[in-house]
């Protein structure tokens, strides 16, 4: 009976609940962890063993030459060859199939009798007809599971892409689920290992933990019984000797006490008056009696006036509208607008009630949070929506309103129904540019855009952008608009850390805009300027100019000078904000000047390090190899 008492006692106890906690505890994490790591090895094993078994890019240009070709006769032969002449022991298998998903080709020579036969794949078919197929699909044949890379050929002829097969690689996967397995198995033997290891520590941990705990129920026992005579030995500084500390603290004298609420009181000033917002306490009467220094200046009063017995209503500006009685009632919170022509200021204040025990009111507390920022970015929100909403909204409705023409018999006119399909795809591709926009805009919001940053001669690389406009006119025989670029850039040897195709990007936009906005015949002049630490490229065009209420929202998302005619040359109303957004990545910095009548000119800071600070950094066996 007694030995029940004690295994209950101690199953009971604080002892064993801590070890019990600890033990679970270890476990679980170590399951967890355990799950995740293989896991993860076993996806990352996966990714490698793909690479490993990827074809070499000239075994893929191959195979889609000798499936491109118009000569049929030799193409077994030609594919054969190829294959066979892959070397990589990880592979099982190398099966190559043509847009009809006749097996052309093999490197396994028992299945050389299949070729000429049509796959029933249909993961194969899809990848043939350009559906949505599984890349690196897992197959188990004969209990051995096979890790499959489904790749079309893309033949590409004249700037049109077509699928001209399929190859598929097939490799073992055994190995890699081999040795996953090991691996499970050495994880599993440690796992036991720790467990063990942890229930012993749990035992050590739990005894120290529950022994000052025993002389503290012994202390507080005797207070209760009325001597406070001796003290604990307090042994350690964690949360245990802290409550030793505060039982032996319950026999010191009531000065001590008073000394510790003081304490309190400075520490609750310091609080309030490091806190970033705004706190405000009153009576019941609504007369300040506490105010921090981030109310003080959200309600634009100065330290040296005296908040102190003031109404709250006033030092809140809401006397005219709200009585007192309506805080304490029915008001939880209010958005108070504290904005002057050079700062705005919006500020939500929270209202809480000052109540004791018996449920009388003894005053209130507000809370001031600066809500500028956000209120800002809701506004930038909406109008994104209504922005987003309105360009789609024009093209759609006029693609919707040509298609419902072609259903009530336009279709039936074949001028009329092109010129209305032509539209359609007008409209469909504008839209496809301004939801490519804003990916691209979504990408860099997020951080997730990546930059290929390489140094890069400005000078060379804005002539060679240019050249390109030079020859677009040239190459034209009848272009919509004739220009001319007139250069005015210095051959200078600046190195530039920028990523090259983002920052054609940048010109191509300004210049198209140039183009654009330029009369027929103007000229664009594109200038490049060292100013130290920095270089400045402009481009300058002869257009329609900005007027200056839109000069600060010309970088704006969806902003347009003039929206008819920036529609109706299949604008998106997103370039120059892509724009900006890619250059402050380069850590520069874009800005416009413009009289409206006369043109335009954009420009484009870039910051550079000196050549000679840069030629000391770069390896000389590099310039050599170059020479």
């Amino acid at each position: 009976m007694q030995s029940s008492r004690k295994g209950r006692r101690f199953f009971s106890s604080i002892h064993f609940k801590i070890a019990l906690v600890f033990t679970l505890t270890l476990i679980v994490t170590l399951e967890l962890v355990g799950a995740f790591f293989v896991r993860q090895l076993e996806q990352q094993s996966l990714s490698s063993f793909r690479d490993q078994i990827a074809l070499p890019a000239y075994v893929d240009d191959s195979l889609t030459q000798q499936l491109a070709s118009s000569s049929h006769s030799k193409v077994n032969q030609d594919v054969h060859t190829i294959l066979t002449s892959t070397n990589n022991a990880a592979i099982s298998e190398i099966q190559v199939f043509d847009t009809a998903g006749v097996l052309r080709g093999t490197n396994d020579v028992n299945n050389q009798d299949k070729i000429g036969q049509k796959t029933t794949d249909s993961n194969i078919k899809a990848a043939i007809n350009g559906n949505k197929y599984r890349k690196n699909p897992i197959v188990t044949v004969n209990s051995t599971r096979y890790q499959l890379v489904v790749k079309p050929l893309v033949n590409t002829v004249d700037g049109e892409s077509n699928v001209v097969g399929v190859v598929v690689v097939r490799a073992s996967l055994e190995s890699v689920y081999n040795n996953l397995t090991k691996i499970s198995y050495i994880y599993f033997a440690s796992l036991v290992f720790a467990v063990v290891l942890g229930i012993i520590m749990a035992i050590f941990i739990s005894r120290s933990i529950t022994r000052p705990i025993a002389e503290i129920s012994a202390r507080t026992a005797k207070i209760a019984q009325g001597d406070y005579s001796g003290g604990i030995v307090v042994r350690t500084n964690d949360e245990i000797g802290k409550l030793a500390q505060d039982v032996n603290v319950l026999a010191e004298r009531i000065e001590e006490t008073t000394n510790s609420m003081d304490f309190e009181r400075r520490r609750l000033d310091s609080v309030l008056e490091h806190m970033t917002d705004g706190v405000i306490a009153t009576d019941r009467r609504g007369n300040i009696n506490i105010i921090n220094i981030a109310a003080l200046r959200m309600t634009g009063l100065s330290e040296n006036q005296k908040a102190n017995g003031r109404s709250i209503l006033d030092i809140l500006r809401i006397a005219d509208q709200y009585s007192l009685r309506d805080l304490l009632d029915n008001r939880h919170e209010l958005l108070l607008d504290f904005s002057t022509d050079e700062h705005p200021l919006m500020i939500r204040a929270y209202f809480s009630l000052i109540e004791r025990a018996s449920g009388f009111i003894s005053g209130l507390v507000i809370v001031l949070h600066d809500v500028t920022e956000q209120q800002r970015t809701e506004r930038e929100r909406r109008q994104f929506v209504s922005n987003v909403s309105h360009e789609l909204r024009t093209p759609l409705t006029s693609v919707k309103s040509y298609v419902d023409a072609l259903q009530d018999g336009a279709v039936e006119d074949p001028e009329v129904a092109h010129n209305f399909l032509q539209v359609a795809q007008d409209e469909t591709t504008r839209m496809i540019h301004m939801i490519n926009d804003l990916l691209e805009l979504s990408r860099m919001d997020s951080g997730t855009m990546k930059l290929e940053k390489e140094y890069i001669n400005i000078a060379a690389l804005f002539n060679y952008i240019l050249d390109r406009f030079d020859m677009i006119i040239a190459n034209d025989d009848k272009p919509e608009k004739y220009y001319t670029i007139k250069r005015m850039i210095p051959q200078l040897q600046i190195w530039v850390e920028i990523d090259t195709s983002k920052f054609t990007q940048v010109i191509d936009n300004i210049m198209n805009n140039a183009i654009k906005y330029s009369p027929d015949g103007g000229v664009i002049t594109a200038r490049l300027e060292d100013r130290d630490s920095e270089v400045v490229l402009s481009i300058t065009d002869q257009g329609l100019g900005i007027p200056k209420s839109n000069m600060k929202q010309i970088f704006d998302r969806f902003f347009r000078v003039d929206k008819a005619r920036s529609r109706a040359q299949g604008g998106t109303g997103l370039g120059l904000a892509i724009s900006k957004e890619i250059i402050e990545r380069f850590n520069g910095r874009v800005w416009v000047e413009s009289t409206e009548g006369e043109g335009s000119t954009f420009s484009i800071a870039l910051p550079y390090e000196p050549y000679n600070e840069l030629d000391d950094d770069w390896d000389d066996g590099a310039w050599d190899e170059e020479e």
